[in-house]
Parts: C-alpha cells; sequence; structure tokens
C-alpha cells in the first residue's frame, strides 16, 4: 500500500496540497456525523422517560438556564438540533463529494495535458518504438481509469475510513461487546476481496490491454478503409474487435458481479446482527432500557452499511486500477527520464544557452550565407552500427540540392538530423557559423518539413496551410501568397467554400498531388527559408509529380531546398546532387555528373 500511495502521489506531482485540505473536510464531516448519531440514543431515552432532565444535573442546569416551562418544548428543542446538525452535515457532505469529483475530473483534464505535453516533448526516437494506438489509450483511457479507479476510490477510502473510525469509537463507548461483534462482520465483509485480491488486479490489467488492442484495431482498419473494401476484409477486423470486446466484457462483468458483494452481505449480516442483539437484549433487560442504545445501534448501523460496502468497493477498484497506476507511473518516469535526456543532448556545442522551449516567431539564428554539415555521425539507440558516418556537406543560401541512394543509406536519418528530431553523436550544424544547437528551437523555426504523407487535419484548407495558428490569428495575406507560390489557386477556386472548405479525414478529397502542394504552401505559410522534402513526389503519378516538381522549381532562389528523391527525373534542377551509401556520401557534384555518368558506366 506504500508503493501504491507514492506512485499515486508521484502523479499527482503539484497537486498534492490539496489532499490536506479533503482530509480536513473528511474529519469534519465524520465528526458531524458522530456527534449527530451520538445525540439520537439520548434523544430517544428523554423522549420516553421525560422524568431525566430533573434527575439529570446537566440537563437540569440546562432545562432552568434556557428557561423553559415544559420539557415536551425542551425535548423538541434538542431534537431540533439533531435535526440541524444532520442538515448541516448532509450540506457539507454534498460539498466535500462535489470537491472529490472537481479535484479527481481536473487531475484528469492535468494530467491528459502533462502526457500530450511530455509526448510531444521527448527525443524522436521515443516514437519510434511506441505504438500510437497505445499512447492515445494512455491518454484518453487509463487517465480516465485513473480518475474513476485510482483518485476518486482513494479518496472515498479516506472518507469512509474516517466515518468509521468516529462511529466505532461511539459504539465502543456504548456496548463493548456489541461493537466487538460488528467488527467480526465487517472482517467478514472484507474476506471475500483478501482472497481475490490478484484475481482483481488481473481484471484490470486485462481490461486496460483489451482497451489498447481494441483502439489499435480501429485504427487500422478505418485508417485503410479503402485497402479494407477492395481487399474485402471488413469481417476480419470485425473477428479481431469482436474478440477484444468480448475479452473486455468478460473481465469487466466479473468485477462489476464482484463489487455488489459487500453490500449484499453487509445489509444481511448487520440485520441478523440487530435482530439477534434486540432479542438477546430483551430476554436478558428490561426492554426500556435498551431503547437509546439500541437507537445508537440501529442510526450507526445504517450509517455503517453504505460505509462499509463503499469502502471494500472502493479498495476493490483501487486493486482493479492498479495496473494503470502503474503504467502512467512507468510511463511518466520514462517520459522524465527521456526529456532528461533531451534536455542533456542539447548542450550548447558552442557558448550559448538553448531555448528550445520557445517557439518564437522572431528566430534568434539569421539565415544569410550557408548552412554547414561538419562530421556529423549518429548511431540509433542499442544499435552497434552507425547510420550516419561522418557526413559533411555545404548548402549555400538558395541552393537546391538532392539525396539520392538506396533504401537504406541514411538520407531519412540525415533528413531527421537536419530537422531537430535527432541529435547527432557527434559534429556539428551551423547556420553563418553558429551552431544551431545552441537554439534548436529557433533552428527549427527556419525549416519546413514536407514528407512523402503529407498530415491534414480533418479540419478547413486554411487551418491546415495556418498548421497550429489560432483562428484570430491566421495572416489572410500570408495565407494567399502561399497558395499562389504553391499553385494552389486552381484549386481553390473549384472548392465549394474556397479556403473554408473541409478537407475530410486525413484529406481524403484532395489528390495525392493536391495534398503535396497544401504541404507546400503549409512550409511557405510559416515563412520557412530552408525546405526539406523527403520523397515528396514518390507516391504521385508523372503527371501530377510534375505540376509539384514545378511548384517546387518556382522556389528555387528564394528558398534552400533539400530534396529526398526516389525518382532521379525530379532532381534535374537541382545545384548540387548527393550519392549516399552506408551512411556516407560516397559522390557529389551535379546531376551530370553524378546520375548521369552512374547511368552511363551502367
Amino acid at each position: 500500500m506504500v508503493s501504491y500511495l507514492s506512485r499515486f502521489l508521484y502523479i499527482l506531482a503539484d497537486q498534492k496540497n490539496k489532499l490536506f485540505v479533503l482530509l480536513a473536510l473528511f474529519l469534519l464531516t465524520s465528526t458531524l456525523d458522530t456527534f449527530g448519531i451520538g445525540l439520537v440514543g439520548p434523544f430517544i431515552a428523554l423522549a420516553t422517560a421525560p422524568d431525566t432532565i430533573q434527575t439529570n444535573s446537566l440537563l437540569s442546569q440546562i432545562y432552568t438556564w434556557i428557561g423553559f416551562s415544559s420539557t415536551n418544548q425542551f425535548i423538541s428543542l434538542i431534537g431540533l438540533i439533531i435535526v440541524i446538525v444532520f442538515y448541516v452535515k448532509s450540506f457539507l457532505y454534498f460539498n466535500v463529494q462535489e470537491f472529490i469529483h472537481k479535484f479527481s475530473y481536473n487531475q484528469q483534464r492535468e494530467l491528459r495535458v502533462r502526457l500530450l505535453h511530455s509526448y510531444l516533448s521527448v527525443p524522436y526516437t521515443f516514437h519510434l518504438h511506441r505504438n500510437s494506438a497505445d499512447l492515445v489509450n494512455t491518454i484518453t483511457s487509463e487517465t480516465m481509469r485513473f480518475c474513476y479507479g485510482v483518485v476518486n476510490p482513494l479518496l472515498n477510502v479516506a472518507a469512509n475510513i474516517a466515518v468509521l473510525c468516529f462511529l466505532l469509537i461511539l459504539l465502543l463507548k456504548t456496548d463493548l461487546t456489541a461493537t466487538a461483534t460488528i467488527l467480526g462482520i465487517l472482517l467478514l465483509v472484507f474476506l471475500p476481496y483478501y482472497y481475490a485480491r490478484n484475481k482483481i488486479a488481473a481484471w484490470g490489467m486485462e481490461a486496460s490491454k483489451a482497451g489498447s488492442e481494441m483502439i489499435r484495431v480501429i485504427n487500422h482498419s478505418l485508417g485503410g478503409l479503402k485497402e479494407t473494401r477492395v481487399v474485402g476484409c471488413e469481417a476480419y477486423f470485425e473477428e479481431q474487435l469482436d474478440e477484444q470486446a468480448k475479452r473486455h466484457a468478460e473481465v469487466a462483468t466479473k468485477f462489476s458481479a464482484f463489487k455488489t458483494l459487500p453490500r449484499i452481505s453487509i445489509e444481511a449480516l448487520l440485520i441478523t446482527f440487530l435482530v439477534g442483539f434486540t432479542s438477546i437484549a430483551l430476554l436478558n433487560e428490561d426492554g426500556e432500557s435498551i431503547t437509546s442504545t439500541l437507537g445508537i445501534f440501529a442510526m450507526a448501523s445504517i450509517r455503517l452499511m453504505p460505509s462499509v460496502s463503499q469502502l471494500v468497493s472502493a479498495v476493490s477498484v483501487l486493486r482493479n486500477s492498479s495496473y494503470t497506476l502503474n503504467k502512467l507511473y512507468v510511463d511518466l518516469k520514462e517520459l522524465e527520464e527521456q526529456e532528461t535526456l533531451r534536455t542533456h543532448e542539447l548542450q550548447p556545442r558552442s557558448n550559448g544557452s538553448i531555448t528550445n522551449g520557445s517557439r518564437s516567431s522572431h528566430s534568434s539564428i539569421r539565415f544569410h550565407r550557408d548552412i554547414v554539415l561538419d562530421q556529423l555521425t549518429y548511431s540509433y539507440p542499442n544499435t552497434s552500427d552507425p547510420a550516419l558516418r561522418g557526413i559533411s556537406m555545404t548548402i549555400r543560401k538558395g541552393e537546391s540540392i538532392a539525396l539520392i541512394g538506396k533504401s537504406g543509406a541514411g538520407k531519412t536519418t540525415l533528413v531527421d538530423l537536419i530537422l531537430g528530431l535527432l541529435i547527432p553523436d557527434s559534429g556539428d550544424i551551423q547556420v553563418d557559423g553558429t551552431s544551431v544547437y545552441d537554439d534548436l528551437r529557433a533552428w527549427q523555426n527556419l525549416v519546413g518539413y514536407i514528407p512523402q504523407s503529407i498530415f491534414l487535419m480533418d479540419d478547413t484548407v486554411e487551418r491546415n496551410i495556418a498548421f497550429g495558428v489560432p483562428d484570430h490569428q491566421i495572416d489572410y495575406e500570408r495565407l494567399h501568397k502561399a497558395i499562389h507560390a504553391a499553385q494552389l489557386n486552381d484549386l481553390i477556386e473549384q472548392l465549394p467554400d474556397g479556403v473554408k472548405t473541409m478537407v475530410g479525414e486525413r484529406g481524403v478529397r484532395f489528390s495525392g498531388g493536391q495534398r503535396q502542394r497544401v504541404g507546400i504552401a503549409r512550409a511557405l505559410y510559416h515563412e520557412r527559408e530552408i525546405l526539406v522534402l523527403d520523397e515528396a513526389t514518390a507516391a504521385l503519378d508523372n503527371e501530377t509529380e510534375s505540376l509539384v516538381t514545378e511548384a517546387i522549381k518556382s522556389l528555387s532562389g528564394t528558398k534552400t531546398v533539400i530534396i529526398i528523391a526516389h525518382r532521379l527525373s525530379t532532381v534535374q534542377h537541382c545545384d548540387c546532387v548527393y550519392q549516399m551509401q552506408h551512411g556516407r556520401i560516397v559522390k557529389s557534384g551535379s546531376y551530370e555528373q553524378v546520375v548521369l555518368e552512374e547511368q552511363a558506366i551502367g
């Protein structure tokens, strides 16, 4: 339990202090609850024997001090006080429950934002070995399970323990034997949980894994809808989803049924206790003498039943959610380590400070002359052979260069280094003599990336071009310039709502060439001086490729362009072509010197 709580507190981060406020509120409501119940017995005894007012010195003094002329009025006043205490307690209890839910849902909100921030901030290599479905499941489902299965139950456990402790103290002062019997009943209620605790944890793990698998199957089936329809494999994905949904339903059913056991058993056992206690007392004592004691135990039992039921149920939910707690804890720990690693990697290569966290529109790195790649070497984590070996080149402002080579030559790795997604093991990238690692964010503000498959949001054309810019900050003059430079004017004019037209999920309403030109317009809108195209025309037909190539060629001289080329015909206009092989540059020069000579030799 100590380990469970330490992990819980780690996930809460800076919200731990609010738990002390909750604890104080629990103690206050429990005190009022116990005080109210404790008054019920004396009230019943007083109502059945009004003469007690005169024989009890304290009651007699209060009665005289207030100046009552009737014992019935005095008893009614005591009854009113008890009612007020219960109403105040109920009001506070409602507000405490509201506070618990607010605290819990705020934790869910903050945890989701914290996870997304971390996933977006960690080194790029983290995402090379993690499935996006697992990350989506963690942000959406696991945080919800943390809210419902850890935060809420844990706070309810604390609240119900406070109530039980106060009530048991009250009952001990009333009747020791009867209280011992109730304690025995409570232990009996906890027995099923004790013997099933490992199964409960296993059910939680199965439910979480099944949830993640369902997201993965849905992503696969809907993500490749065209292929799914054409191949006719709908039944395959439906069966996969049904298998995981059945797996989830089975463990959810078992756990939901188990949670009803405490309420069922506590009701039967406490009713048995009250009837038995009353019967035994009547056989041994005068009926009137047990009235107040029975009243206290009856009221306490009414309050104990939901508290014990909720306590056992909450403890079961906590156990069931232990996999979620551990998963979030391990993920956050790993993300923290990854962010620390990234910060370490981004230590300045020269005098200066890293301001990687800012996304300022005003870059502190100026590009006027050239970009120098100086002896770049990189190895992927847990691999022995370097992906890049001593890569050096100079790219002058306004030049277009091409990287060619067979698959696995290191072209994409080199581009990922240029984009700042990967940090070299050794070597440096300098702009006009300044290391980009002095201010990586400023360097990335200079670079636009156009991949083979452009990511388009299910949103309007303008929001896809002004990617990541709030509506009220979109610069429409810059937007139209970018559209014109990317040769999108004809397309926009044909759309029913112009730039307000929805592009569909992943740009499904646009052709491949149109999506590529939207990607070019995006880079131009953000005024990136360096454009990196990663096989941007590889998946296009010849005619569409020609249109996109023309759009790229029109930028020559005004933008510095770095192209990974699959089709060699697309790099004829480049100023310099670099041929890569096994992580090295084996040849460089003009298109004629590298490509045509190679073809002539071949």
